[in-house]
């Protein structure tokens, strides 16, 4: 069996959802010695998340950035967590309604994603930072 956890440090990204998929394989190379297993990602933030969605077209990310802004609006008034801007409490709540971890199968070596699946960072914050998340990797070598 094969046990890998790695932190990856991603550069900071503009409010909105990205496809970090490349990412991820680029810093966990030891999947392709992976004939069966299972990839588990989580993000070390309150104010971003992670979620598997469409990896093709990039207007399903701009749609989830509306979405999520007009779902979870700044300035309502009856947010009192604003310590950090307006963006504050409604980052916290974004990052919790898509959550704070995924976790992918793997299979032959690779991320056994379906054709159109890609692993998104949803950055939720107007002012952004590095990111940070943990990876655990384990599985049957092949």
């Amino acid at each position: 069996m094969i046990w890998i956890q790695r932190e990856i440090r991603l550069r900071p990204y503009p409010r909105g959802f990205h496809l970090i998929t490349d990412q991820v394989r680029a810093a966990v190379p030891e999947l392709r010695q992976i004939r069966v297993g299972l990839a588990h990602l989580f993000i070390l933030h309150t104010s971003a998340s992670l979620t598997l969605n469409e990896n093709a077209d990039p207007t399903v990310r701009r749609d989830m950035a509306a979405y999520f802004r007009q779902a979870v609006p700044e300035d309502a008034p009856y947010f009192v967590h604003t310590y950090e801007g307006p963006d504050d409490m409604p980052a916290h709540i974004q990052a919790s309604l898509l959550g704070s971890s995924v976790s992918v199968p793997i299979r032959d070596g690779d991320l056994a994603l379906g054709t159109w699946q890609g692993i998104y960072l949803g950055e939720h914050r107007e002012r952004t930072r590095a990111r940070r998340l943990l990876v655990t990797v384990f599985g049957q070598p092949t």
